[in-house]
């Protein structure tokens, strides 16, 4: 067997102490019948992360490649984060798979089922899988919402879809995480596009591999979202998230000239300026009407106002509070 790994997994690590474990342990458990890589990076950590993957670097450094940064990348939002990624990679790994230090993978086959179902269906650019949620301030797992009303394929046993790029937006919930994805290693995005987006990769990458070929996404749970405060991004306020969302869509409605983002880019607006009027900022209400406005059109900006003030009114008649003075 070549000592080329078929596989590289990129796993980003930040004060990710407590969960850590059950993420590494998740990678070392695979069965292949083809070698693989980790690249851990540590990007960091103020926490005992680093030292965590010290200790599977040297129990299995044929898996385990670790990098330890001294200062966070992650916050310069350059890129440099991306691009230490790629060239930590094996040159010669064919596929790429995802798993943040805070979630974790639950079946051992997962990587083996993915990888064939990739090398044996050309017209396949990228798999996912269900997963569950992890609510770590309560202990309680929850089903992720699989995708209905696409037909089901077989595949040795296991069931999958294949979700069309205009079902990508139209889904009633997103419908993979990062920790599901194996993809086929190669320049989906060119860098000078890359740039323009922040945060939200794992969406931006999904789009774009969806436009270069087939999804398959398995029904089968083979991991764990944990939800937690400190995460990346299950930490975020709504808020703040809502404005990230809404920055990348708008980033791809301009670049792609995306019809099908539109009605996603007035409702996360609708979302962001209710936020906005329930904490009476209008300074922000103002800068989004002018953002949306010129990103999409004064008529959706106007449209999109209507509907928050029609719904607060409508709450208020519903309550009997519209004539009360309250």
């Amino acid at each position: 067997m070549s000592d080329i790994p078929l596989v590289s997994i990129r796993c980003l690590v930040y004060n990710h102490e407590p969960y850590l474990r059950q993420c590494l342990d998740g990678f070392v458990m695979q069965k292949t019948n083809f070698p693989f890589e980790a690249i851990v990076h540590d990007d960091a950590s103020t926490d005992g992360s680093a030292a965590i993957i010290r200790e599977y670097a040297e129990k299995y450094p044929d898996i385990i490649k670790p990098i330890y940064e001294t200062e966070n990348q992650y916050s310069k939002h350059d890129g440099t984060l991306r691009r230490i990624m790629d060239a930590a990679m094996h040159p010669g790994s064919k596929y790429v798979a995802l798993c943040e230090g805070d979630d974790y993978w639950t079946d051992p086959d997962k990587l083996q089922l993915q990888v064939d179902f990739l090398e044996s269906h050309p017209d396949f650019f990228m798999t996912c899988h269900a997963y569950k949620f992890y609510f770590e301030d309560t202990g309680e797992f929850c089903p992720h919402q699989f995708i209905t009303g696409i037909p089901m394929l077989d595949y040795k046993g296991r069931k999958y879809c294949t979700p069309t790029i205009e079902k990508f937006f139209f889904l009633p919930e997103w419908f993979t995480q990062v920790l599901t994805i194996v993809r086929r290693n190669f320049e989906y995005l060119d860098s000078e596009k890359m740039k323009r987006f922040t945060g939200t990769y794992d969406y931006i990458t999904c789009y774009y591999m969806m436009k270069k070929g087939k999804c398959a996404v398995f029904e089968d749970v083979m991991g764990v979202y944990r939800k937690h405060d400190s995460g990346v991004y299950s930490g975020k306020n709504e808020m703040r998230w809502n404005e990230e969302v809404l920055k990348n869509y708008y980033i791809l409605y301009r670049l792609e000239n995306e019809k099908h983002v539109l009605p996603l880019l007035d409702q996360f607006f609708i979302k962001l300026l209710a936020s906005y009027l329930r904490n009476m900022n209008i300074k922000k209400v103002l800068i989004g009407l002018i953002r949306h406005t010129k990103n999409i059109s004064i008529a959706s900006a106007l449209r999109c106002l209507w509907a928050v003030i029609h719904r607060k009114l409508f709450y208020l008649w519903k309550t009997g509070r519209l004539f009360d003075g309250s």
